[in-house]
């Protein structure tokens, strides 16, 4: 699978997508993505 941010230009927000062939290792992706943004990944 793959992650992939995206800061917004007109908003003060960055989006997150994910893909990966079974939808719980996207809510994993997510997950982890979520976590980094946010500078608790670890």
């Amino acid at each position: 699978g793959w992650i992939l941010f995206r800061a917004s230009g007109t908003e003060p927000v960055v989006r997150i997508y994910a893909e990966a062939d079974e939808p719980a290792k996207v809510r994993r992706l997510m997950a982890e993505g979520v976590a980094c943004a946010r500078g608790t990944a670890g």
